[in-house]
């Protein structure tokens, strides 16, 4: 079986600022229920047949933050109406018969990640869904990305070994020391002040890792980053360990199941979604012939 694996966090954050603020009747936020289905609606329907697994944060990432207390600080508190809506698009994606899971102190991409390896070791076909430019490091023939749609009326964008290197200038396995250099302000990882994607990537095809840019500090051009580099070392470490990802945690079973159509049926009710209602009951007569 082929498995789509999913960063939670990121497809919901996505789904609550593509909405407006919609509610249920009695005040319920549900904007972000909204177009987080009809986001898995269309996922649900690639590449059929599939099974999907989605990964959620909790308790932020003790590994990380051992590394680096100042880890993710720069990210503002998660709104009160998204933090409403999680619990929900949780119960919604186990109904849908996803594996579900969080590890406390464990970051969603570590358990992405080790999903990942393991299915791919058994010999599936992998998905990435998440925008996060950490799992192009994943990626090898038989595990791909998927970027969400730039537009709702476009489709997701699958990027592979060959989109890597387009994209990054590096291959994938080469994607955390590009990382370690540039840094990723959206975790608050600062790289080497004023070393760019293009600088990085050039210092990486010519020596080949981190390691050997260190080693080779003199040999840098423009000059000015020769003593910067050299200096750098414990701070390249430092990045690296905080942006590979983990792939040895333990998930135990990753189980799946079909619907419980009846169950997405009176959630979808619940939470008064009548269009999610619709495309539900015209995705299970286009996908598994079942009329509710």
């Amino acid at each position: 079986m082929d498995y789509f694996l999913i960063d939670g966090y990121n497809m919901c954050f996505r789904a609550f600022y593509a909405m407006p603020e919609l509610t249920r009747s009695d005040g319920f936020p549900t904007g972000a229920l909204h177009a987080f289905f009809a986001g898995i609606i269309k996922l649900s329907s690639m590449d059929v047949p599939h099974a999907t697994a989605i990964f959620f944060d909790q308790g932020g990432s003790a590994r990380h933050r051992e590394i680096y207390p100042e880890y993710k600080a720069n990210r503002d508190a998660m709104p009160d109406a998204m933090r409403m809506q999680i619990e929900p698009i949780r119960e919604l994606c186990s109904l849908l018969g996803f594996f579900v899971k969080s590890q406390n102190g464990i970051e969603a991409d570590d358990l992405l990640a080790s999903a990942a390896e393991l299915l791919f070791a058994k010999g599936s076909k992998i998905s990435i869904v998440s925008a996060d430019k950490d799992f192009a490091q994943l990626i090898r023939p038989g595990i791909r990305q998927l970027l969400p749609p730039l537009k709702s009326s476009l489709g997701w964008r699958e990027i592979d070994t060959v989109g890597v290197r387009l994209k990054f200038g590096v291959s994938a396995s080469q994607i955390p020391d590009f990382l370690a250099l540039v840094g990723d302000n959206a975790d608050n990882i600062r790289g080497i002040d004023g070393v760019g994607p293009k600088t990085a990537a050039k210092w990486i095809k010519d020596f080949g890792s981190v390691e050997n840019i260190v080693k080779r500090a003199s040999w840098l051009k423009p000059e000015k980053f020769q003593k910067i580099v050299a200096e750098s070392s414990a701070l390249l470490s430092r990045n690296l360990n905080l942006v590979r990802l983990k792939t040895d945690y333990d998930l135990g079973d990753i189980s799946t199941s079909l619907p419980d159509f009846d169950g997405v049926i009176k959630f979808l009710e619940k939470m008064e979604m009548k269009r999610s209602v619709v495309s539900f009951k015209n995705f299970a007569k286009q996908q598994y012939q079942i009329s509710l």
